[in-house]
């Protein structure tokens, strides 16, 4: 399991970003708070405040994931 902190821009931000997570077989989730919601649903997404920096948790040792979605990780 990974975490990293990512913000999104734009709405072409999330949806390129839920692209990305449904073509992976492990489970992904956005954070903020107490608030956690599946990563591979946009309208789980949008239900979050965007305009702040989402703790992300990937269920997976592979990184190949992160590679992909590297433009939003908050370095």
């Amino acid at each position: 399991m990974t975490k990293v902190t990512v913000k999104f821009v734009s709405i072409d931000d999330v949806k390129d970003f839920v692209k990305k997570a449904n073509d992976h077989d492990y489970d992904i989730d956005l954070s903020l708070g107490k608030y956690t919601v599946d990563a591979k649903s946009i309208m789980g997404i949008f239900s979050l405040d965007l305009s702040r920096e989402l703790e992300l948790t990937v269920h997976s040792d592979s990184t190949g994931f992160l590679d992909e979605i590297a433009e939003h990780i908050v370095k």
